[in-house]
């Protein structure tokens, strides 16, 4: 049995609670961070330092802590070669792309668009910085674009654990109003994960509580 400590709301837990729904595997997820709070206390702090989600421990084995290396033990641990490819050579051009996400795109749009435009709502973006937030973020998506080609998947025919954590942020690119990009092969990326249920269920989900402080 695997257990998830963070909330729904947030796009690190979604990345894993989608990754363990495809995978098949046994689990309870424990609302925490945020207006649950929790994150703060000593034994929460005693499994993860930061402060922050998710945590997931599985059985009785040792937290773990920062959703990409969760996601990758979950995939290694449980999933098949096409979901983590055991060739080094053929995984590293899908992980080349999940710590892209990371350090590139993530930074740039959920930093400075969707931060400023949800988490800090209530204090409006001045329209000059938005511009300059949002076209940031333009050519990053346009790389991602060329990358996925006729995919479907970042990995061909085949979703990966790369996909977990590139395709996660996705849904609040879609769904946040800002000027985007034309690209029509993210377009039809983002459409393929939208069919997928266990994607609906874990990443489709609503974030106007996030517009609320704690």
């Amino acid at each position: 049995m695997l257990t998830v400590w963070g909330r729904a709301t947030s796009s690190n837990v979604q990345a894993v609670m989608w990754t363990i729904a495809e995978l098949g595997l046994a689990h309870q997820r424990h609302d925490i961070g945020h207006v649950h709070g929790g994150n703060k206390t000593p034994d929460y702090l005693d499994m993860n330092p930061n402060g922050l989600v998710p945590v997931l421990r599985d059985g009785d084995g040792a937290p773990m802590w920062e959703s990409a290396a969760i996601v990758r033990y979950l995939v290694a641990t449980y999933g098949d070669e096409a979901f983590w490819p055991r060739d080094p050579a053929a995984r590293v051009q899908l992980d080349m792309w999940a710590e892209w996400i990371k350090t590139s795109f993530g930074p740039a749009f959920a930093g400075q668009v969707f931060r400023p435009l949800v988490q800090l709502g209530s204090t409006p973006l001045p329209p000059e910085q938005l511009k300059v937030a949002t076209e940031a973020v333009k050519p990053l998506a346009l790389m991602l674009d060329r990358r996925l080609g006729d995919g479907p998947y970042l990995g061909g025919a085949d979703l990966t654990f790369a996909d977990m954590i590139v395709g996660n942020l996705l849904y609040r690119y879609y769904t946040l109003d800002f000027d985007r990009a034309v690209t029509p092969a993210l377009d039809a990326y983002y459409a393929r994960l939208s069919a997928r249920p266990h994607y609906r269920e874990h990443v489709m989900v609503s974030y106007e509580s996030l517009r609320t402080r704690p």
